[in-house]
This record gives structure tokens, C-alpha cells and sequence, in this order.
């Protein structure tokens, strides 16, 4: 096992977020994923041409471009379909997400789980709150507005969007871009050592929960230009947000994905998380990614039969949100 060096464990200790090069293959690692959302793209495109939402399936074009015009000419977002998690509230039993071999093996990926392992020990589970990220634009605008999936992110700490019951697990937060991520179309940014403080209070808006600007310091922000291939490790309570990607041409594309110690709660328990690494029970871990696909079929046929349910803790009436 290769893992973290001793010096970035130190660090992540200390400053709450560790960034490690050449983590992942852009070619062996990243490209059969970004390939698999070409594939989900041409499907989105194709159909929107046939319904005559758009005039060409820009088929010619790569995938940043043709996403883009995709979006700016139908006037929609496409943000769930690409997802690897449900919205909150999954209503239809056929809620868009993607669920692809390539995702599953991504999160899996050996080189990945060692790094994670160095931190947390060897008995490793997938976290469910995960997802795809891909920032469009500034001028690529919509009528309903733009999301945290496809804009920009507010400050918050990963803490922040679980139930009390996962408030001491030891989740970690592995963030990852496919493309290099630059200042230009929005790195993420940190605020190193805000992990010792404690949870911030949360406020719900349009754009997600967010910790509003009474409780924090945005001057000690650190931004955190990064290669594909790099992998951001970061502690649950470490303050970081995204923000606009104020490119014309270019896609900001990332994974934010948590993994948690093996029996601690997940912090969304009515999302399936499942064993990615057990040294102690290399059986119990999860190895077809139908299997994983399975678990997030059936849970939202389960949510679309349910009704609503509680994921966050926080409501708009608190004090510091007023």
C-alpha cells in the first residue's frame, strides 16, 4: 500500500486538507469516466434533437463545447442525469442518475482507497452524499436559475449537510477534478485550519446550505489550483466552496466523493453506502458495479413510495440566518 506520506498526514492533520499529485491515471483512471458521460451526453442530445429542443446533436463537437451548447440552446440543465446520487427528494420511482460500471470503478480504485486507508484505517466505506460536478459558464444562464452541481458552490463544511447522528463519524471528503481545475474556471477554495472550530451554523438558499458571512473569514481563504489526476483530502469540518467558472469554453468537471470508517453512520441514512475496502473482510466488500447500481435502484423506488424525509438539520429561522 502506498498510500499518503507521512508530511501530508501531518498536514491534513493540521490544516484540515491535504491536495496529493498524480493520485489517479488521467488515461487509465479518468478517461474510461469521462468516455462513459460521453455516451450519457450523446443519449441526452439525441433525444432533444429528435423532440426538435435543438437544432443539431453537435455529435462533432468534444465534450466540454458540446455540453455547453447543448444547455445554452435547450435552456436546461442536465445535472441529475449525470449524477451519481438522487436529489433529496426523489418523487418518481425513474429519477434520472448514472450509475456506470466506470463511476463504480473510480471509487473503488485501489490508488484512491490506499490514500483514504492512510487516513482513516482499512475498513472503508463509500459515503452515498457524492456526486458529479460539472460547472458550466458564467453566461451559459437558465431560466430556472443554476444549482451546486452546476454553479457556484457556498461556503459550507461537509459536517453541515448530515443528520446529528453522523456528527463524530470520521468521514472524509475526497474531492477530484477530471480536467485540471484553475482559477480561472473555479478551483475550489479552503479556509486551512477552520476544522478545530467546530460546526458553523447552516443556512438553507436557493443555491444549497451555506454558512452565512457573519461566521467566517473569507480573507483566510486558500484557492486550490489542481492537475487531473490530483486528489484533494479534506476533514469534514473544513470550511470550502467553489466559485463561477469564468471561462467561455471550459467545463469544470470534479468528483466530490466522502468515504466513512466501515459501521459508523453515513450521515444520510436512506442512501445506500456500501464496503469499498475490508482488510478484515475482504468478502463483505462490494466488486460488481451492478451490485452498487442495484443499491441505488431499489432505494429510489423505496423513496418514491415513501414519504418526505428529514436529511438536514437546519431551517432558516435560526437566528444567525435572519
Amino acid at each position: 500500500m502506498a498510500g499518503l506520506t507521512q508530511a501530508q498526514l501531518e498536514q491534513f492533520a493540521e490544516q484540515g486538507y491535504v491536495v496529493a499529485e498524480n493520485v489517479l491515471d488521467p488515461a487509465e483512471d479518468l478517461a474510461p469516466v469521462m468516455a462513459e458521460y460521453g455516451d450519457v451526453l450523446d443519449g441526452i442530445a439525441r433525444g432533444l434533437h429528435a423532440e426538435g429542443v435543438i437544432s443539431s446533436t453537435y455529435a462533432e463537437l468534444p465534450f466540454d463545447q458540446r455540453l455547453i451548447q447543448v444547455c445554452d440552446e435547450s435552456r436546461q440543465l442536465f445535472t441529475q442525469p449525470f449524477d451519481i446520487s438522487l436529489p433529496q427528494s426523489a418523487e418518481r420511482a425513474d429519477a434520472p442518475m448514472h450509475t456506470g460500471a466506470a463511476v463504480f470503478y473510480l471509487l473503488v480504485n485501489a490508488r484512491l482507497l490506499d490514500c483514504v486507508e492512510s487516513i482513516m484505517g482499512p475498513e472503508i466505506s463509500s459515503n452515498p452524499i457524492q456526486h458529479v460536478r460539472m460547472k458550466l459558464p458564467t453566461q451559459v444562464r437558465h431560466p430556472e436559475g443554476r444549482n451546486g452541481l452546476a454553479g457556484p458552490t457556498p461556503w459550507h463544511q461537509d459536517n453541515g449537510v448530515v443528520v446529528e447522528e453522523a456528527d463524530e463519524t470520521e468521514m472524509l471528503t475526497v474531492w477530484l477534478p477530471l480536467n485540471d481545475a484553475t482559477l480561472e474556471n473555479s478551483c475550489l477554495n479552503v479556509v486551512p485550519y477552520s476544522h478545530r472550530d467546530g460546526l458553523a451554523v447552516h443556512c438553507p438558499g436557493t443555491g444549497g446550505l451555506s454558512i452565512p458571512e457573519s461566521q467566517m473569514d473569507e480573507a483566510k481563504a486558500v484557492p486550490l489550483p489542481m492537475q487531473a489526476g490530483s486528489v484533494l483530502f479534506m476533514h469534514r469540518r473544513t470550511m470550502h466552496c467553489s466559485y463561477d467558472n469564468k471561462t467561455k469554453d471550459e467545463v469544470r468537471w470534479s468528483f466530490d466523493l466522502r468515504y466513512q470508517p466501515s459501521g459508523q453512520p453515513s450521515g444520510r441514512p436512506l442512501f445506500p453506502d456500501f464496503v469499498a475496502r475490508s482488510r478484515a473482510n475482504p468478502e463483505s466488500e462490494v466488486r460488481d458495479p451492478a451490485a452498487w447500481a442495484q443499491l441505488w435502484a431499489d432505494t429510489r423506488v423505496r423513496l418514491a413510495a415513501s414519504a418526505k424525509q428529514k436529511f438536514n438539520r437546519w431551517s432558516a429561522d435560526h437566528p444567525v440566518c435572519a
